[in-house]
């Protein structure tokens, strides 16, 4: 009697299992579809596909929660996979009921600008709905996190896997429009005038949190209303001695080069720190003192021009979202001078930020833009006042180095060594791989970067070869510094297989080790790096990076955790 009992217990599960099954397949589909309606700004093809994916979530969610399924979530065998699909289940459903219906709901249009200016009370109106949306996404994040994926069949875990992407992307985008909403008022002028800088990242000239500060343009925002004022070259702003205080590890790390040259303020990939330095220089220089600094590169003004459409720069230079970074990064060196340089870089930031402000474009294109562009970190902003900095958080848009982490953390940042402009040739990659748990309760990491220059062996102007201080003017030189994970430390580094030295020091509670690497034209050098992280028994890892012209090809390895 107990044997029939338990094979109909059995087949009944799996019969429940299957149906689960076929309606968390259809429902993902749903979810993408629905995504890619969202973000076209089709509407009414979204409410239908929103309603098919509540009906499918609602079955699954059905089908992964009778009284059989629960009792055979706590078996030893398949309880780990059972539980899983239920809060797969679970997860889907909660974003189709509660978050979805609020992203549709919202008038995506009052995030940005039309005629010249962002209607801020339009914004407030939207922002408790956003809040809403963004607070349901947060919580399903959790609790998907919480998942342990480790003993999980590989069609689970992979499942799991796939959810953890869509929903962290959805975040992202998410926590940028609940922050927009409740940020952009302030920081654009509704309580009286703000000033703040807008400077481009060099990307041809690296430097930790993306490129050299190269130019800047004075933006004033009132009431909502954006105008571009003075523009400049971090070069008009001189030298500064005695030097500006920088904090005591970094002046390990770099001396006093971050608070002397402007362009070194972001030697340290903590962009506060940068920010508050080039705020405070270029007070001493103009007398001005900002509200703040936003930080963007040509990557950015990339995606933004896909929005805008071409924007005409003063001077009759044409700006196309496919070639604005190879125009801005190398042709523009190789025929203008110092001079037009710099001003052509300060005039093509601000052109584009005033079409984003004066043309009628899509917001869902708009907002995909800068999504994509806030997930690589290619847009930081800093507020000079705390209590909207605190808002941002660890927040990626914040370019904050975090002194703790969720999950084991290495970062990867490169600043230039030969004084030239050849960043724009590199090909960076990165794997990192989750090794042996220890019997001190760390964990071992293997890191491998490598380079690889696509420069060419002769044909390149003085401006891109700069100072040439690799020797030769074509190799380039770049310091490649390994941040462990916070609490970790890094205990080895070879170079091409060779031993190597690496400069070392603190920051944020991260071991930093630097190797120069110097790399020829054609050729590429590679960097191995073993990393240990502070007590963890997860078998996850992460990687932070320093954004690239091109962009950085990188593989996680993880492994199960310490407890199996």
């Amino acid at each position: 009697m107990v044997g029939s009992l338990l094979l109909a217990a059995v087949g009944w599960i799996g019969f429940r299992g299957w149906q689960a099954r076929a309606h968390l397949v259809n429902a993902a589909g749903l979810a993408r579809e629905l995504s890619a309606q969202v973000v076209g700004g089709d509407t009414d093809r979204a409410l239908r596909t929103l309603a098919a994916l509540q009906a499918q979530s609602r079955a699954a969610r059905g089908a992964t929660s009778d009284p059989s399924w629960r009792l055979a979530r706590h078996t030893p065998v398949a309880g780990d996979d059972l539980d899983a699909v239920r809060q797969i289940a679970v997860a889907i459903d909660e974003l189709a009921r509660q978050a979805f219906p609020t992203l549709l709901r919202t008038d995506l249009t009052s995030l940005v600008p039309a005629g010249g200016r962002l209607d801020l009370t339009r914004l407030t109106a939207v922002s408790a709905e956003l809040s809403q949306a963004n607070e349901s996404v947060q919580r399903t994040r959790r609790n998907l996190a919480s998942v342990p994926a480790d003993r999980l069949v590989s069609q689970v875990r992979q499942a799991l896997t796939d959810l953890r992407g869509e929903i962290d992307r959805l975040s992202s985008l998410t926590t940028a429009a609940d922050q927009g909403a409740r940020l952009l008022p302030p920081v654009l002028g509704v309580n009286g005038p703000r000033k703040y800088l807008l400077v481009s990242q060099n990307l041809a000239e690296l430097r930790a949190t993306g490129g050299m500060f190269g130019a800047y343009a004075l933006m004033e925002a009132e009431n909502g209303t954006v105008k571009m004022g003075k523009q400049g070259s971090t070069a008009s702003l001189g030298r500064f001695t005695p030097a500006l205080k920088v904090p005591a590890e970094i002046r390990t790390l770099w001396t006093d080069l971050p608070g002397i040259y402007p362009a070194d303020v972001n030697l340290s990939p903590h962009f506060p720190t940068a920010a508050a330095l080039y705020r405070e220089m270029f007070r001493r220089k103009t007398g001005t003192t900002v509200d703040g600094v936003l930080a963007v590169d040509p990557v950015v003004l990339s995606y933004l021009l896909k929005a805008t459409g071409p924007v005409l720069v003063p001077g009759g230079v044409p700006l196309a979202s496919e070639k604005v970074v190879q125009t801005l990064l190398n042709e523009s060196y190789q025929r203008l001078s110092v001079k037009q340089q710099d001003d052509f870089f300060a005039s093509s930031a601000a052109s584009v930020f005033d079409a984003f402000f004066e043309k009628n474009v899509n917001p869902r294109v708009l907002l995909s833009a800068f999504d994509r562009a806030i997930t690589e970190r290619r847009i930081l902003f800093w507020s000079a006042r705390p209590e909207e900095q605190r808002m941002f958080g660890d927040s990626r848009m914040a370019g904050t180095l975090p002194e703790q982490d969720t999950v084991p953390t290495v970062g990867v940042f490169l600043n230039d060594g030969s004084g030239a402009k050849l960043g724009y040739y590199l090909r960076p990659t990165a794997n990192l791989m989750v090794g042996e748990c220890r019997s001190d309760g760390r964990r071992e990491l293997r890191l491998r970067v490598t380079l690889r220059s696509t420069a060419p062996k002769s044909g390149l102007s003085e401006s891109v070869l700069g100072l040439g201080m690799a020797g030769d003017p074509y190799t380039a030189r770049t310091l490649v510094s390994v941040y462990s994970p916070a609490g970790g430390a890094v205990t080895e580094a070879r170079l091409d297989g060779v031993e190597t030295a690496l400069g070392s020091g603190t920051e944020r509670r991260r071991q930093v080790a630097t190797a120069s690497v110097d790399v020829g034209p054609g050729a590429e050098r590679a960097l191995e790096v073993t990393v240990l992280t502070a007590k963890t028994g997860v078998g996850q890892a992460e990687l932070r990076l320093t954004p690239t012209a091109s962009p950085w090809t990188t593989q996680v390895h993880s492994a199960p955790s310490c407890e199996q």
